[in-house]
């Protein structure tokens, strides 16, 4: 079996070498840099004949045009590692692998006259050759892709299912492409964990795969991300989407969601190689996991995020400065967000519980945001009441609610004055001088706040 598998090798450089004409139908390639490494296998079944030569000679050949067509690409750097080409079968060796051209600019014709003076030898060290390349990437500021080409399976009992996922995690390579031919349908699904597996069994379906290849590694795929209001209508708009690799976790895309001319969301070029997690910043944040793109097709991702408007209001006359709200979902201790009075902020459609700054603290639960809809909260005026003291001491200010008393604010034991903006309620005032080693000098004043009105409590 393993001798047809070079049909698949052949295949996909023949095809790339007519990618500029297929290119210019494709999407805008993309401008990050792009490095292919390609992991070519030279184990000795490479020898076998194919038709009417011996496959290692056939690859050359077509690999050879395949980086011809590659000269033209802008950004993007090539690099080759072989295995199975050092040491002859039998005995073979495991540790067989090594990078024969380094990634560089321009070097197309470097890997072909090397890979023209390597013979096919030995075994097939798959799991040892993928480790290695993590070490063959110079950074991971890149789209790394690894397309490994081989007529046969692991032969040194390593693990490629594993090498791959860690790589992958480590953001040092996407997805590897894996290009083979005939595999049975068991050999097959063994390749499905170590990356993307093509296999076709005559000319047309390699054409086929080929551009869908070509596609990935070479371009970008464009898609649209639908906010969805309550109506599961497109309406949401003008907030902030990170794209995530949900492999590594790393982030690939920040976008500010935006509608075009024709009140549609925008169109985004995005890397088809990745599987995405979305984290839209709405308040709180919506995310939407595992969404894959069809490369050269263009995809709709709808994510729920209806969103209404909450208006912290101050009267006309207030004296409140800089007063702030502490934002929660109803029934939940997790800080949203702090919202400034005479602001205007989005929320997801829901009910809101919030805790308003003031002295005392004012608590307003069940605040519903509904779609499309500015909800107004608004505190009373509050009064000023200035606390003046002949002597520093020890003070506290209580509310009276229902004839119990509430710790609202410490008075500074330095000052002799202070002034303190109350919201309208019943107050006292619990004072002892730092003069007064008794506890019976401690001085009681009641007091009540109007709105608008100022007074003064005397604590002598």
């Amino acid at each position: 079996m393993k001798s047809f598998r070079i049909f698949l090798v052949i295949a996909f450089f023949w095809g790339l070498a007519s990618f500029k004409s297929y290119a210019q139908q494709q999407p805008k390639q993309s401008q990050e840099l792009t490095r292919i490494l390609f992991l070519f296998d030279c184990s000795g079944s490479m020898n076998a004949n194919w038709k009417t030569a011996p496959k290692m000679a056939i690859a050359k050949k077509l690999l050879g045009e395949l980086l011809d067509s590659l000269k033209k690409i802008n950004n993007l750097d090539l690099a080759l590692r072989c295995f199975g080409h050092q040491v002859p079968w039998p005995p073979g060796d495991c540790n067989d692998t090594r990078l024969e051209v380094p990634f560089a600019k321009n070097n197309a014709d470097v890997i072909k006259v090397r890979l023209n003076n390597i013979e096919a030898k030995g075994t097939t060290p798959i799991a040892l050759s993928l480790q290695a390349c993590e070490k063959d990437f110079p950074d991971v500021n890149a789209r790394n892709i690894i397309i490994m080409i081989t007529d046969g399976i692991e032969e040194c009992k390593g693990d490629p299912c594993a090498i791959s996922y860690e790589l992958q995690k480590k953001g040092i390579s996407l997805k590897p492409f894996i290009i083979g031919i005939g595999l049975d349908e068991g050999l097959k699904k063994s390749f499905d964990c170590v990356g993307t597996y093509y296999d076709a069994s005559n000319e047309n379906d390699f054409k086929a795969v080929l551009k869908v290849v070509i596609s990935q590694v070479l371009n970008n795929t464009t898609c649209q991300v639908n906010l969805l209001d309550v109506y599961g209508k497109p309406t949401e708009t003008n907030v902030n989407m990170t794209f995530y690799n949900m492999t590594s976790g790393l982030e690939k895309y920040d976008y500010v969601h935006t509608m075009n001319a024709r009140g549609i969301p925008d169109t985004l070029r995005l890397d088809p190689l990745v599987t995405y997690k979305i984290k839209v910043h709405t308040i709180p944040p919506v995310e939407k996991d595992s969404v894959i793109l069809t490369p050269g097709k263009h995809t709709i991702i709808g994510i729920d995020a209806p969103q209404g408007d909450l208006l912290l209001k101050l009267p006309g006359l207030s004296d409140y400065n800089n007063l702030k709200c502490i934002v929660r979902k109803s029934k939940e201790m997790n800080t949203l967000n702090v919202q400034d009075f005479n602001t205007d902020i989005k929320y997801l459609v829901g009910k809101y519980d919030l805790e308003i700054l003031s002295l005392p603290r004012m608590y307003v639960n069940n605040v519903d945001i509904t779609q499309s809809h500015t909800t107004t909260v608004q505190v009373p005026q509050p009064g000023l009441v200035t606390i003046i003291s002949n002597s520093k001491g020890y003070g506290t200010i209580y509310s009276i609610e229902k004839n119990e008393l509430n710790l609202i604010y410490n008075l500074n034991e330095n000052n002799l004055k202070e002034t303190l903006v109350l919201l309208p309620g019943t107050y006292k005032a619990v004072f002892r001088s730092k003069a007064s080693h008794d506890s019976f000098y401690t001085i009681e004043k009641s007091f009540k706040v109007v709105s608008g009105t100022s007074i003064v409590v005397n604590l002598n």
